[in-house]
């Protein structure tokens, strides 16, 4: 029989509607023998491009279109109808506004009409995405609409001939075929539903029989919202969370049914038939429906390379980045020219032979405009004076170097122009830049300014279900109790929800979770998979930035973000890719703002102002600097700061800017599982000798003592060994990492090696080198990027710590909670000044005391305060009383009593209890008592005679308020404890012995499953105990009996052995770990005895599984654990008041 097209179908871009990815659907449509299917998401194209792709790669051929709301224009006759108001606390989702699905015909003239439509959707400023009916006539100006219509159940017609209305379904249907005449639809959906609504046969046959009464051509679909029969329960939790109402089983009417699925043709002839038959048609009429349908769809001709301009690239014109009247290939010489002049290189043959070479390529490969394009974006950011850097491979070019984009010098470093750009790579180069993250908007709005709104968007970034949102909408959506749903959530690392029951059966943590009622057999947990990777909305993304020429709004759908009002692409990172858009990453470094604030701050206080950036300032050999890197004390310090960076550091004890590079280079999840580390540490310190494979190699891997760290030292292999040129050498390694290439990659080496002189041992040893290290190592360029940042910081540590510390406290860069940068700055002798509501500002500042500075803490950090509230305050100093306060600043209640409990109002005298009465008279007297006398009426508040507030008492509030111990580390309470239980504090266990067991405890300020060689599972957590940190691993073995508690503890007591690496390399391998506050409860309850038994009966075992024996086996033949971490630490989103650092692979 013939083939049938499914013209209206919604994936899981359709956000909490559709259950299934367009990949998905591609494969089940070749598969079913369709040959075309259109994809029409609600709202959104956002899956266009990837539905492009996954539909070339199955042999079906797409079709573009979208499912809009349409404002209504005639209201209903009769009362006016009050909408409906949730209760207080509740809501309600309004979807009562008629839909029609709109289909791209004519090429590039409907892929552009489509683009406008969602656009206009999106700018109407309602709550939801609407379409008002003067947005359809521009969509359908012309001659001839380029795009169909289809109008189906939940149209205005669909719902009028559903009420029995077929007059108004008339009169509403005359508006739609004025606009778009031979390209309207009537659209026949039949579900098996009874009754006459959506889905129902009744409702079917009258859009058929209206069809031909008006002369409208009707079409079939099956409103397909998943690709597989079975999936209609998932819909059913979609439609749920998006409504905010549980599934309601007593409802059937409200369910989904489980009959939208991606059918064959067969099934669908069946259902033309049904239909046909009901409208009282023979069986012409069902085939003229099919006919219908499949003349439609042929006629929504999009060709996404030749349309949709997948594959071309498209740079703002040339006149914008000041090639007006030259060509942009000219002005990008002279300024590289000009810049070889000023840099001093203008005499070294050569700098200007590698500019040469790299200006050529540049030139074959059409993209001065691009250069200059992001050279423009650097001056425009620096002329805001904001701290600007260049990332990534884009280091490794000097003409970026001349453009002022990269720091440092590539041809100085050794660095290469083929790693990020060649005649022979077809992507385009990627050139990244940090920018502090306190103005990244700043920088965003210096773009859309320079080259205008036509052609800028920031790009999106689909928010996604993993386990943690899956558990809490299917567990929502099933009605259970919230707080059991937020303790499952909570009960999870953060991983993908098609985990959840593997991660139930073999994570030790999740024990409870397992043997309890809501086990592996649970209904919930099928449900929670099937929700794995699909968008539940989508936001922007923290970086990217879209440049196009005029063309931009023609070619990609733009809805505004939330808060900064940007144009929004709907696509994502890769889509904008390949559209041929230019994408800059501007990265939001909070480092780069922290800096910016700590330079900042000592002018302010000092008068004296430091650019980090000034050799003759920060000079690059610094004696004090490298001391404390090789100290290991590098808390705060850019990409060294974390418990592995800190044995590494402790271990390669680095004594000069190429040492760094090499540290930041081997701290990487690949070179770390290539065992890379050990062989350097060992022949770096002279354990063992440099080895090369041959003496030609030796100049290339001189640096690195013979063993392969950088990404540059394999291009240079390659090409010595083989004589191929650097950007052939480049592809190569990039095929390193596929394994269908890796055996044709083999023989060309051999053979090329062989061809060179080069014997077959030598090609084989080197061959093993190249094969193990080269998709693993690093682009010494990023690392040299990277390091250039991590010297300032730790620069700044060393020389100005206080001013360090304010800045990292106010922006919060690291991985580690604050309260832990407070407790280092203490260990440091930085002084900790309190809160004080006269001398505070919003950040974080320093001040002189004693002769040394100090951090004064910040308004910003008590809970629940507003910038309103502080800029208020701060506006408002100096202030004589409470009183004074309280009527010129204006806080709200509840902030003026943690300002009070945490000590900012100490200077307005009496007791803090006291000041806390006083607020609830003031409160009083503001609502309007005014007849009632208060006991503030004069400039200084009387004492009461309450009891003050003790120290727990104020160190509860300070962690509750601040989120943080300021006055005295949380740990001093129970320090007389840990003596008795002969625990070693941190100050001391430098001088622990390897192989000594002892006891450790503290607050965690870190948890971390990262990927390790062995491929087993290792929780590293960090403990800091008021004198110094205490690095813990725990290895499988000890899992089943710590896991729980160490994940789901804050306070920890742990027993462990020693394991020393390195002079400054530490670390304690823990057995058996307690939860600190469950023994202090039990020594205040039992006694010491009781503390001892439970010690000595070791850990808090319980039954859990036996460790994981699963491995993800990599392409290179290592194995990764498949609970590991897959991120770095400290790459996330601020810690903000968190009290420690969890990484994605740990629960709690």
């Amino acid at each position: 029989m013939a083939g049938f097209t499914h013209l209206h179908t919604a994936s899981g871009f359709s956000a909490r509607y559709g259950a299934t990815h367009p990949e998905r659907l591609a494969e089940r449509a070749a598969e079913r023998g369709l040959d075309a299917l259109a994809l029409t998401d609600r709202d959104s194209l956002a899956g266009t491009v990837r539905f492009a792709r996954a539909a070339a790669r199955a042999g079906v051929r797409p079709l573009f279109g979208v499912d809009l709301a349409v404002r209504d224009p005639e209201p209903e006759p009769g009362p006016a109808v009050r909408r409906r108001t949730p209760v207080r606390g509740g809501a309600f989702v309004d979807e009562s506004a008629p839909r029609a699905v709109f289909l791209a015909r004519d090429g590039a003239y409907g892929w552009a009409a489509l683009c406008a439509l969602v656009s206009a959707a999106h700018a109407g400023g309602t709550e939801r995405p609407e379409l008002r009916h003067a947005d359809l006539a521009g969509a359908a100006a012309g001659l001839r609409a380029p795009l169909t219509v289809l109008l189906g159940p939940g149209s205005e017609v669909g719902r009028a001939l559903a009420a029995g209305r077929p007059d108004r379904a008339a009169r509403l249907l005359a508006p739609w075929r004025e606009l778009f005449g031979d390209g309207l639809r009537l659209e026949a959906v039949w579900h098996g539903r009874t009754g006459t609504g959506p889905g129902s046969l009744r409702l079917a046959a009258r859009t058929v029989g209206f069809a031909a009464e008006h002369g409208v051509r009707a079409v079939l679909t099956n409103a397909v919202r998943y690709a597989d029969p079975g999936q209609g329960p998932v819909a059913d939790v979609l439609d749920a969370a998006r409504l905010l109402v549980p599934v309601d089983p007593r409802r059937p009417e409200a369910l989904d049914g489980g009959e939208r699925w991606l059918k064959g043709a067969s099934a669908m002839a069946d259902a033309a038939e049904r239909i046909a038959e009901a409208a009282g048609e023979r069986r012409e009429g069902a085939h003229r429906l099919l006919t219908t349908t499949e003349e439609t769809a042929a006629e929504c001709l999009v060709d996404p390379e030749g349309d949709l301009g997948l594959g071309t690239v498209h740079f703002p014109e040339p006149h914008l980045v000041g090639a007006g009247r030259r060509t942009a290939a000219r002005v990008l010489r002279s300024r590289c020219a000009a810049a070889m002049v000023l840099r001093g290189y203008d005499r070294d043959r050569r700098h200007w032979d590698r500019l040469e070479e790299e200006l050529a390529v540049i030139e074959a490969r059409g993209f001065p405009s691009y250069f200059l394009t992001v050279a423009q974006i650097v001056d425009d950011t620096r002329a805001l004076g904001i701290r600007v850097a260049a990332r990534g491979s884009g280091a490794g070019s000097l003409v970026n170097h001349l453009l002022g984009i990269a720091h440092a010098d590539p041809v100085a470093h050794g660095l290469l122009m083929e790693r990020f750009l060649s005649v022979r790579r077809a992507a385009l180069p990627d050139i990244d830049i940090d920018v502090e993250s306190a103005r990244r908007l700043d920088v965003y709005r210096a773009i859309f300014d320079r080259f205008g709104e036509e052609r800028v968007a920031t790009v999106s970034m689909p928010e996604t279900y993993r386990v943690r949102h899956a558990v809490r909408d299917v567990g929502a959506a099933l009605g259970m109790e919230p707080a059991e749903v937020d303790r499952l959530a909570k009960a999870f690392p953060h991983i993908r929800a098609k985990d959840a029951r593997a991660a139930l059966a073999e994570l030790p943590e999740l024990r409870g979770v397992a043997a309890g009622r809501y086990g592996a057999g649970h209904r919930m947990w099928e449900l929670v998979e099937a929700l794995d990777g699909l968008p539940r909305g989508i936001a922007m993304h923290p970086c990217g930035v879209l440049l196009s020429d005029a063309s931009l709004r023609a070619r990609t759908p733009v809805v505004p973000t939330s808060g900064a009002g940007f144009a929004m692409s709907q696509f994502d990172k890769d889509d904008v890719e390949e559209l041929g858009l230019l994408k800059l990453d501007v990265l939001g470094v909070r480092m780069q703002s922290a800096m910016a604030h700590a330079t900042a701050e000592l002018a302010r206080a000092t008068g004296r102002r430091i650019d980090l950036d000034d050799p003759a300032q920060v000079p690059p050999g610094d004696r004090r600097t490298y001391e404390l890197i090789r100290s290991a004390e590098t808390l705060g310090c850019f990409q060294i700061e974390s418990p592995g960076q800190r044995d590494l550091i402790g271990r390669l004890q680095p004594e000069d800017f190429h040492d760094l590079v090499v540290d930041i280079s081997l701290f990487r999840p690949g070179p770390v599982a290539a065992d890379m580390v050990r062989p350097f540490i060992a022949a770096r310190h002279g354990r063992a000798p440099a080895r090369y494979p041959h003496p030609d190699l030796e100049e290339t891997l001189r640096e690195t003592y013979g063993v392969v760290v950088f990404h540059e030292q394999i291009i240079e292999i390659l090409r010595i060994m083989t004589g191929c040129d650097r950007a052939y050498a480049d592809e190569t390694r990039r095929a390193l990492s596929d394994p269908e290439l890796i055996g044709r990659v083999r023989a060309w080496f051999a053979a090329a090696a062989r061809r060179k002189g080069y014997s077959s041992e030598v090609a084989r040893r080197t061959w093993e080198i190249v094969e193990a290290f080269g998709s693993y190592g690093f682009c010494k360029a990023h690392a040299v990027a990277f390091a250039v940042p991590t010297y300032q910081s730790a620069w700044l540590k060393a020389h100005h710590p206080a001013a360090f510390y304010a800045g990292l406290l106010t922006h919060d860069p690291g991985m580690y909670p604050k309260r832990l940068l407070l407790a280092d700055a203490r260990r440091r002798g930085v002084p900790i000044l309190p809160l004080d509501v006269n001398r505070s500002g919003a950040a974080y500042s320093i001040e002189l005391v004693s002769g040394d500075f100090g951090i004064r803490l910040a308004l910003s950090e008590v809970h629940g305060i507003s910038e309103a509230e502080t800029h208020r305050i701060v506006a408002g100093r100096p202030y004589t009383s409470l009183v004074d306060l309280w009527q010129r600043a204006r806080p709200g209640r509840p902030v003026a009593e943690r300002l009070a409990r945490v000590g900012a109002l100490d200077a307005f005298g009496t007791n803090r209890r006291d000041l806390l009465l006083h607020i609830a008279e003031l409160h009083r007297h503001r609502r309007g008592d005014a007849a009632q006398p208060t006991l503030v009426d004069s400039a200084q508040a009387e004492p009461i005679g309450l009891p003050d507030l003790d120290a727990e008492e104020r160190l509860g509030a300070e962690l509750s308020v601040l989120g943080m111990d300021a006055s005295r580390h949380l740990m001093s309470r129970h320090r007389d404890f840990l003596q008795e239980l002969g625990a070693m504090p941190a100050r001391l266990l430098r001088d622990a012995r390897h192989g000594e067991t002892v006891l450790v405890a503290g607050a965690k300020a870190a948890t971390q499953t990262p990927p390790v060689r062995s491929g087993k599972r290792v929780i590293f957590t960090t403990l800091d105990d008021g004198t110094g940190l205490v690095d813990c691993a725990f290895f499988d073995d000890s899992h089943a009996a710590c896991a729980h508690t160490v994940f789901h503890s804050w306070l920890l007591l742990v027993r462990g052995v020693v394991q020393r690496r390195g002079p400054r390399s530490l670390s304690v391998v823990g057995a058996a770990a307690w939860d600190l506050a469950e023994l202090a409860a039990l020594r205040a309850e039992g006694g010491l005895d009781a503390v001892a038994a439970l010690l000595a009966a070791g850990g808090a075992a319980g039954a859990g599984a036996a460790p994981s024996q699963r491995r993800i086996r990599l392409s290179t033949g290592y194995a990764l654990h498949p609970w590991s971490d897959l991120r770095p630490a400290g790459e996330g989103a601020a810690t903000g008041r968190k009290l420690w650092h969890a990484s994605p692979g740990s629960a709690g």
